[in-house]
């Protein structure tokens, strides 16, 4: 689902100011003195969504909800108080931050229940961050939206653990790509269950979105000992911490220190029973996949007998000190046609293949019930027909029962993904405390069930859209029309929502075509229920619309035979459509794309963009020259050289030949005769994508919006005075990731002050003034 990130990295700029008050009417017998702090406030302001420290001048301690819970009625310990870098719980700045609702949307690559304390789960993505399950809100929290331009690649989740035995402890290893310019991964580790992390840069690279991402988990905290974690990798072999990961050393004793056979390494570690000093880890290779410790890590051997020929994905020791592991032929999650079961008991050495069913699929999902050692689940894995399926045993694999079959499915709660089992099924969970309650993990989120052991006695499971608050699609484009729809999108994966209401999940996707990917989008700003957009994976890959979104209809030929994909531009009456496909030279089309002719005077790739005042006219930035047509795109001339190569270049709504270009290093720059001149902004140091909005109350000019550096401080930028002045609207607990090389944002047209971000694995953000 997801474009790799390009264009220059922008640090981050922590800006940290903190004031403090008395706190009264607080009961002396709860907390005697209490004093709060509130990070990036503003004096005289009231923020329903800034976060409050209470913290005791006694004791030194911070009071912290119970489970972290949002609902009325918690219980509030205390805690102690732990100053952590990297922070995402700093008080909201000037803007409130939230999600256009998808739910769901990309893959949900692992989910981890703490075993001690009832309702702790996480969950983790491939590049959409970590998340924590509020149990009072049955909703999922982000937990790594601190993350930041020049961090990006921390956003892919390649492990995740919880501490058995002090539960406020969480560890994250981050890192989205072992490619050259992916940059090393990293140890972002917690002690107030993911509020607050402190960092450990890693030697190596992970890959928490290549292939065998469902793999795991191969980060595991000893329960023995909770200072010692592991780490498997997916190029380095076998890493140790002995000190709550803040340090780490290569095992040198395990015999992997690479890729194994696959090129991906370890797929899994885990303990065996309390006290045991066993350890086994899964490694991808077909010829020698699981290794095992009985003194605790210090050395190692081969399993005897264990299966080859295929990758091991999970490996789970239940209660009894049995090992089940699930295998498939590839690393998955595509190209799996052959997978398989088995049980190993240490006891005797037995091996025994106990796979539910077989045929042109794997199997990787594994759970077994704390609660009871010989109760089973695992999932298939690329099955694609007649769809993926869920198996639960009672008596340790001997026998086994198909779920999907006897299940009843609710998608109320995200109604595009259907009422079918799921695809992508390699995360899998059952409730420590609670053996009914059962998750697992799809390619666009979460099912979660509270029966799922109703078939244990011949009953009917029931499942539910498990994913609010979980927000991982990759924006490529979104359009805020006057008077219409609040947004519409262009998304990787799911191509693209109508958003009437922020707060509500859409019907479903954008169909006639239904595109597995959506590329661009445009409306006409003088007739804005006029649209046009365009990707791939639909019966036609570029499509209009005359009724601002609600339906849209394919066009009936395109410019290249087997060409898809690019950037679109739609004429300010749309009377006119120039589409850019990916690679080819623009053409345009004058009849809803019946027809189409090549544009002339621009190259391979040029990015055409109409002025939002006059029909007539478009541009292209292309090659650092600015190119001008006034024939309705069918010809284009040069006005202006030496301009930003890579600039993004923006018209002014309802304003002729205004123009914007966001150069990069090359900061902001303006034209107001239609790109012959250009003036670069002084108050910009850099820009790396610009959106209009409503203009303020009092003026007459679209409110600005950036993505870019002002004074040394990166970040999401509104300016209402043309560029003179700028206020960040964003603050260190709100970043995303690389929201510059994505360069979507978007202020609203009827609503001042709201704007529109688009994320690379977070969704679409938009934020209003608090």
């Amino acid at each position: 689902m997801k474009h790799p990130p390009g264009g220059g990295r922008r640090g981050r700029h922590r800006r940290r100011r903190a004031a403090t008050g008395l706190l009264l009417g607080v009961p002396a017998a709860v907390v005697p003195y209490l004093l709060f702090t509130q990070e990036d406030s503003q004096a005289a302001t009231i923020d329903a969504g800034a976060y409050h420290r209470l913290v005791s001048v006694r004791s030194g301690k911070v009071m912290g909800v119970n489970a972290l819970s949002t609902a009325d009625g918690t219980r509030i310990p205390q805690r102690k108080l732990v100053q952590a870098t990297g922070s995402q719980a700093a008080a909201a700045g000037p803007y409130k931050w939230r999600n256009a609702q998808v739910v769901g949307g990309g893959y949900v690559t692992g989910l981890v229940f703490n075993p001690q304390e009832k309702g702790l789960l996480y969950a983790r993505t491939d590049m959409g961050g970590a998340y924590r399950w509020d149990t009072a809100a049955e909703q999922w929290i982000p937990l790594t939206d601190w993350l930041g331009e020049k961090d990006w690649n921390l956003l892919g989740i390649d492990a995740l653990a919880t501490d058995p035995v002090d539960p406020d402890r969480l560890y994250l290893a981050t890192g989205t790509y072992t490619n050259n310019w992916g940059g090393n991964g990293a140890l972002l580790r917690s002690t107030d269950r993911g509020r607050t992390f402190q960092r450990t840069d890693l030697p190596f690279k992970l890959g928490g979105n290549e292939d065998g991402r469902g793999a795991g988990e191969r980060l595991v905290v000893d329960p023995s000992d909770h200072r010692t974690l592991l780490l498997g990798t997916r190029k380095n072999g076998l890493w140790r911490s002995t000190d709550h990961g803040v340090t780490w050393r290569q095992v040198s004793s395990f015999p992997v220190k690479g890729g194994a056979g696959s090129g991906a390494g370890i797929s899994f570690v885990t303990y065996g029973p309390a006290g045991s000093n066993t350890v086994y880890v899964g490694v991808a290779d077909r010829s020698a996949s699981l290794y095992r410790s009985i003194d605790g890590g210090s050395t190692w051997k081969a399993v005897p007998g264990h299966p080859t020929g295929q990758l091991p994905q999970h490996g789970v020791v239940s209660g009894d000190g049995s090992l089940y592991l699930t295998y498939t032929d590839n690393l998955g999650p595509n190209g799996v046609t052959a997978g398989s079961v088995w049980k190993y008991t240490p006891a005797g050495g037995a091996w025994k293949n106990i796979s539910p069913s077989k045929g042109a699929y794997g199997f990787s999902g594994l759970a077994v019930d704390p609660r009871k050692p010989s109760t089973v689940m695992v999932t298939t894995l690329d099955r694609w027909w007649p769809e993926d399926e869920i198996y639960r045993s009672t008596d340790g694999g001997t026998t086994w029962k198909a779920l999907a079959g006897k299940s009843v499915r609710n998608a109320s709660a995200a109604p595009y993904i259907g009422t079918h089992t799921g695809h992508w099924m390699t995360a899998l969970a059952i409730d420590p405390f609670d053996s009914g309650h059962v998750l697992y993990g799809t390619g666009n989120g979460i099912w979660r069930s509270k029966d799922a052991d109703a078939t244990d006695s011949g009953g009917t499971s029931h499942w539910t859209v498990g994913a609010r608050g979980l927000e991982e699609t990759a924006l490529m484009d979104a359009i805020a029309p006057p008077g219409g729809a609040t947004v519409i999108t262009a998304m990787g994966d799911q191509g693209g929502f109508r958003h009437d209401d922020l707060t509500k999940v859409p019907a479903g996707r954008m169909n006639n075509p239904m595109m597995s990917n959506s590329t661009d989008i445009d409306f006409a700003q003088a007739n804005p229920s006029v649209m046009v957009r365009v990707g791939r994976g639909g019966a036609q890959d570029g499509a209009y619309s005359t009724d601002g979104g609600n339906s849209w209809t394919g066009f009936r030929s395109e410019p290249v035979a087997g060409a898809d994909s690019g950037q679109v531009a739609l004429a300010a009456d749309g009377s006119g459509i120039v589409w850019t496909e990916a690679g080819q030279v623009p053409y345009r089309s004058t009849d809803k794309g019946a027809s189409w002719s090549k544009v002339g005077g621009l190259g391979a790739g040029a990015v055409v963009v109409a002025d939002r005042s006059s029909a007539s006219t478009f541009y292209s930035l292309a090659g650092g020259t600015l190119y001008a047509s006034t024939d309705g795109g069918a010809t284009f001339t040069a006005r202006a050289t030496g301009l930003p190569a890579d600039g993004r270049l923006k018209a002014v709504p309802g304003v002729a030949g205004d123009l914007w270009i966001a150069g990069g290093d090359q900061g902001l720059l303006h034209s107001t005769d239609g790109g012959r001149t250009f003036a670069r902004l002084t108050t910009v140091k850099s820009a790396a994508a610009l959106g209009f909005g409503k203009a303020a109350p009092g003026t007459s000019y679209q409110a600005l919006y950036m993505i870019g550096t002002v004074k040394d401080v990166s970040g999401v930028f509104r300016s209402t005075d043309k560029g003179a002045t700028w206020l960040r609207v964003n603050d260190d607990a709100h970043q995303w990731g690389g929201i510059g090389s994505v360069g979507v944002i978007t202020g609203d047209p009827d609503t001042f002050g709201r704007v529109y971000i688009g994320t690379n694995g977070r969704g679409l953000q938009y934020g209003d003034p608090s």
